[in-house]
């Protein structure tokens, strides 16, 4: 028997044409993530992998070369139409927003999913002293 080679087989390179692009932008890191329609990643980028450390990861100039990243991964697969869904409170999200208007994919749902409580949990007690 032959021994299969230790690489992984590589995948095929693929064109998607329409897929959706997330930004997750909170106050320590912003995370892009663009997939398919049926919601396959097909590239990210966070401000950690593009280099950014520390207090310097919650910038917004980090935000945007991570999206400027994920973006030229995304193009680089043929991505012409979006759906753009942003969640979060960070400093990255008027840059990612930014960045993506100019990259060339037309967009064609800007949603904000932030996640709101309806009244969530309890709050802690008051402190007096």
């Amino acid at each position: 028997m032959a021994k299969a080679s230790k690489s992984s087989p590589k995948k095929a390179a693929r064109v998607v044409q329409a897929g959706r692009i997330y930004v997750q932008a909170t106050f320590n890191n912003t995370i892009v993530t663009v997939t398919d329609e049926k919601g396959n990643v097909i590239a990210w980028s966070s401000t950690g992998g593009a280099g950014f450390k520390g207090s310097r990861k919650s910038t917004p100039y980090a935000a945007t070369v991570t999206v400027e990243e994920a973006m030229d991964k995304a193009r680089a697969l043929g991505l012409r139409n979006a759906e753009l869904y942003i969640k979060g409170p960070g400093p990255g999200r008027d840059a990612a927003l930014r960045v993506i208007k100019n990259s060339g994919v037309s967009l064609s749902v800007i949603a904000d999913v932030t996640p709101l409580p309806h009244n969530g949990t309890k709050a802690r007690k008051m402190k007096h002293g």
